[in-house]
């Protein structure tokens, strides 16, 4: 499943976070990072992920949310959701 991840810094600190991200992401096996977007006032990422469990992100979470305020959404792409509604048209 793909997720969409909304990273608010905590402290609008982008710097903190991309000092951590120094030592890597520290993605639990199974979490895969797919692309991410940064704002341009450096207060939020959007991340693009995917995963078959959603435990995965916990693990994840724990380690970041010191500098991090998590927002995991599940998402689908919008041609495969025009295609599931598209019976019902």
């Amino acid at each position: 499943m793909l997720f969409m991840v909304v990273e608010k810094f905590r402290n609008q600190d982008g710097k903190a976070v991309y000092r951590k991200l120094q030592q890597g992401r520290g993605l639990p096996d199974g979490l895969k990072f797919v692309a991410s977007y940064v704002s341009a006032d450096l207060s939020r990422c959007f991340q693009l992920m995917e995963a078959d469990d959603v435990t995965l992100f916990q693990r994840w979470i724990a380690d970041w949310q010191e500098l991090v305020e998590f927002e995991v959404v599940p998402v689908t792409e919008g041609k495969t959701t025009r295609a599931a509604l598209e019976p019902l048209l």
